[in-house]
């Protein structure tokens, strides 16, 4: 886990710094961020149960916000038929730039959850 934390940790500040030139990225450089923290600290063996939940909870909010949406990731499947968002690194229509944060929130969740429930099954571990 720790190797898992730390390749996290270096890519979350990596998608934070490529942020610098995004229309929003006071709102994405703080989500990153906040991700690339607890990463740090679960690979020094320090789990924050309730910041993974606020963190969760924030994320899966504004993912959803981002699925429904008009321009959103529904739009994206439905209207413009999976158009593909690699083409190039310039979103230039909304509905990838939409697609592409919610992917973004959705590994930050995914994470947040093999840190909480690796760190629950430690601290079970520890009791026992």
């Amino acid at each position: 886990m720790k190797v898992f934390n730390i390749v996290w940790c270096v890519l979350f500040i990596v998608f934070a710094a490529l942020q610098y030139n995004d229309p929003d990225p006071y709102i994405w450089m703080p989500i990153y961020l906040y991700g690339a923290y607890f990463c740090w600290q679960a690979a020094r063996r320090r789990f924050y149960f309730t910041a993974y939940w606020i963190g969760i909870a924030v994320y899966l909010a504004y993912a959803l916000f981002l699925i429904f949406t008009a321009n959103g990731v529904i739009d994206w499947v439905t209207v413009h038929h999976e158009e593909s968002i690699v083409q190039t690194m310039k979103a230039e229509k909304p509905w990838i730039e939409q697609t592409r944060e919610c992917g973004g929130l959705l590994i930050l969740i995914a994470v947040f959850l093999v840190n909480y429930f690796y760190g629950k099954r430690l601290r079970r571990n520890a009791r026992a």
